[in-house]
C-alpha cells in the first residue's frame, strides 16, 4: 500500500512535469514560429516584389505574344526537370528526415547530411548534362514543331540549352536550403533569390537601353539571345552559391561521402518514389497545359493569348501564396513533424488549423481582388514596350480565371502538409493524379472547343476547378487519416465569415474601379481605377471582418 502510494505519488509529479515540458516547448514553438514566418515573410516579400519587377521588364522587353513564349518555355524546363529530378523529394521528403537523423543519431546527423548532400549533387550533374544532349527532344514535349513554327521552335531550343544548366543550381540551392531548414535557419533561403532578381533586372534592363527591342521570333539578334540565356542563368548561380556561406556558419561543410549502403538513405529513396511519381503527375499536366498553350501563340503570335501571358498571370495569383502560406509552411513542417513523432497528434492538428485560419484572412480576399480587378492589375503592370493593353487583356482574363481558385490551391498545399508530417507520401500522389487527370481532361477540352484566342483562358478557369475537386478529396482523406476532423468545426466558421466578408467587398472594389473608366485608357488612369478599386476592396472586407468578428484577423501581424 505505502509503495503504491509512493509511486502514484511519484508518477503524478512526473507526469505534470511532462506536461509542463510540452507545454514550454509548444509556447517556446509558438514564438519561434512567429519568429521565423516573420522573417521569412519579410524576405519572401522583398524577393517577390523584385521579382514582379524582373517580369514588368520582361514584359516589356519580349512582350505577351510567342516570342516572350521562347524564352518563358525554355526556362520552364530546367525547372520542371529539376523538379522531376530531386526537388519535390528535397522539398517534403527530406527534411522531415533530415529533422530526425538530427534528433536520433549519434553525430546529430551530420554523416547523414554529407552522404544526402553528395548524393544530390551527383543526380544533378549527370541529370543537367543529359538535358543539355537531349535539348530537342525535350522541347518537343512542350512545343509543336510546325512547318509555320519552325523558326520558333529553333529559338526556344536554343534558349533551352543556355538556360538548361539551371538545373543544377536550382539542386545545389534546394539542398543546402534545406540542410539550413532542418536547422531551423530560415531566412536565407528567403532572401537569396532577391539576389536572382537583381541579377535578371540588370539582364531586362541592359536588353531594353542596349538593344532595339524586337517583337518578332525572326527579328531577335544572336547577341540578345546570348545576353538573355546567359545572363538567366548566371542568376540562379548567384542564388545557389550565395547559401554556401550560410551553411557554413551554421556549422555545415561539405565533404563527399560515396558510401551510401547501409546508411539510412534508401528509407529516403523509398520515400522519395511517391514524391517522384507525385511531380511526375503534376508536370504531365502542366507539360499539356504548355502545349496547349504554345500552340494558341502559335495560332495567333502577337495577339497575347498563349503561353506567357498564362505564365504572367499565374506568377501574379501566386504571390499571396508565396509570401503567407509558403512561409507559414517552411517553419512549421519541421515542426509538425516532430508532433507526430512524439505522438503529439492534437497538437499537429491544431497548428494545421491555426495556419488554415491564419493564412485564409490574407489568401481569401486575395483571390476575389483577383476576380474583381484582373484586366487593371494586368493593364497597369505588363502594358509597356513591347507589350501595349489589347495584348494584355487576354492576360486580364486569364487572372479573373485563376482568382478564386487561390482558395483551394492555398488549402491544398496546406493539408497535404498533414500527410508529410506523417512521412505519407503515398496519399499525396494520388492526389497530385486527382488534380492532374481533372485538369488535363478540362484543358483538353478548351483546346479543342474554344476560339485561340480564348482558349487558355479556359484554361485558367479548368486550373480552379481541378483545384476544387482536389480538395474536396484530400480534406475528405486527411479527416480519415486523423480519425476525425481537423478541429471543432472553427475552421469551417472562419472561412465562411471570410467569404461573407471578401465577396460583398470585392464587388464594391469592382464598382469602384468600374466608376473611374471614364478617365480613359494609360497608365495613370488605370492605377487610380486599380487603388480606387483595391481600397474599396480593402475597407470593405475589414470592416465586414471586424463586424463578423473574425478573431484571426488580430492575430495576424504578431500570429499570437
Amino acid at each position: 500500500m505505502v509503495e503504491g502510494a509512493n509511486s502514484a505519488a511519484q508518477t503524478m509529479p512526473q507526469e505534470q512535469q511532462a506536461r509542463g515540458r510540452h507545454a514550454a516547448r509548444r509556447k517556446k514553438d509558438k514564438g519561434g514560429l512567429a519568429r521565423s514566418s516573420l522573417l521569412m515573410a519579410v524576405g519572401t516579400v522583398v524577393s517577390r516584389a523584385t521579382g514582379l519587377i524582373r517580369q514588368v521588364l520582361q514584359a516589356a522587353a519580349l512582350g505577351t505574344g510567342l516570342l516572350a513564349s521562347t524564352y518563358n518555355t525554355a526556362n520552364t524546363v530546367p525547372t520542371s526537370l529539376y523538379t522531376l529530378l530531386i526537388g519535390g523529394a528535397l522539398n517534403a521528403v527530406l527534411v522531415p528526415q533530415l529533422v530526425r537523423a538530427r534528433t536520433t543519431q549519434p553525430d546529430g546527423g551530420r554523416a547523414y547530411e554529407q552522404r544526402l548532400v553528395t548524393l544530390v549533387v551527383c543526380v544533378l550533374g549527370v541529370g543537367t548534362t543529359l538535358a543539355v544532349w537531349a535539348a530537342p527532344q525535350i522541347v518537343g514535349l512542350y512545343m509543336r514543331d510546325t512547318p509555320d513554327s519552325h523558326e520558333a521552335f529553333e529559338l526556344t531550343v536554343t534558349f533551352a540549352r543556355f538556360l538548361l544548366p539551371q538545373i543544377f543550381f536550382y539542386g545545389l540551392f534546394s539542398i543546402y536550403g534545406q540542410v539550413l531548414n532542418a536547422r531551423e535557419k530560415f531566412g536565407a533561403m528567403m532572401w537569396t533569390p532577391v539576389l536572382n532578381n537583381v541579377v535578371l533586372v540588370g539582364m531586362f534592363a541592359a536588353y531594353l537601353g542596349l538593344m532595339a527591342v524586337p517583337d518578332r521570333v525572326e527579328d531577335i539578334t544572336s547577341d540578345q539571345v546570348w545576353l538573355l540565356g546567359i545572363g538567366t542563368t548566371a542568376g540562379i548561380a548567384v542564388q545557389a552559391l550565395a547559401l554556401i556561406p550560410f551553411a557554413r556558419a551554421a556549422g555545415f561543410r561539405f565533404r563527399p561521402r560515396f558510401d551510401w549502403r547501409g546508411t539510412g538513405l534508401g528509407k529516403s529513396v523509398h520515400a522519395a518514389k511517391w514524391t517522384l511519381l507525385f511531380v511526375l503527375a503534376n508536370q504531365v499536366a502542366l507539360t499539356v497545359v504548355t502545349n496547349y498553350a504554345n500552340a494558341a501563340d502559335q495560332e495567333l503570335p502577337q495577339a497575347g493569348a498563349g503561353y506567357s501571358a498564362y505564365t504572367y498571370a499565374q506568377i501574379i495569383w501566386m504571390l499571396p501564396q508565396s509570401i503567407v502560406t509558403v512561409s507559414l509552411v517552411t517553419a512549421l513542417l519541421p515542426r509538425m513533424s516532430r508532433a507526430v513523432a512524439e505522438g503529439r497528434i492534437p497538437d499537429m492538428c491544431a497548428d494545421l488549423s491555426r495556419v488554415l485560419r491564419i493564412s485564409g484572412v490574407v489568401i481569401v480576399p486575395a483571390a476575389f481582388l483577383f476576380l474583381a480587378l484582373g484586366p487593371q492589375i494586368a493593364s497597369l503592370l505588363f502594358a509597356h514596350g513591347a507589350a501595349d493593353a489589347e495584348s494584355v487583356r487576354p492576360l486580364g482574363y486569364m487572372l479573373q480565371a485563376f482568382g478564386l481558385g487561390l482558395i483551394p490551391f492555398s488549402a491544398q498545399y496546406l493539408l497535404l502538409r498533414g500527410f508529410y508530417a506523417f512521412e505519407d507520401t503515398r496519399t499525396p500522389f494520388f492526389m497530385a493524379a486527382w488534380i492532374a487527370g481533372v485538369n488535363i481532361a478540362l484543358v483538353t477540352a478548351c483546346h479543342l472547343l474554344l476560339p485561340a484566342r480564348w482558349a487558355v483562358v479556359g484554361m485558367a478557369g479548368a486550373y480552379t476547378l481541378s483545384y476544387v475537386a482536389g480538395l474536396a478529396l484530400t480534406a475528405r482523406l486527411l479527416r480519415k487519416r486523423l480519425g476525425g476532423r481537423i478541429d471543432d468545426g472553427g475552421l469551417r466558421r472562419t472561412y465562411v465569415k471570410l467569404f461573407c466578408a471578401a465577396g460583398p467587398a470585392a464587388g464594391l472594389g469592382w464598382a469602384a474601379a468600374r466608376a473611374c473608366a471614364d478617365l480613359g485608357s494609360g497608365t495613370w488612369p488605370t492605377a487610380i481605377a486599380l487603388v480606387a478599386g483595391a481600397l474599396a476592396t480593402a475597407m470593405g472586407y475589414l470592416l465586414l471582418a471586424r463586424l463578423m468578428k473574425v478573431s484571426e484577423l488580430r492575430r495576424l501581424p504578431g500570429m499570437r
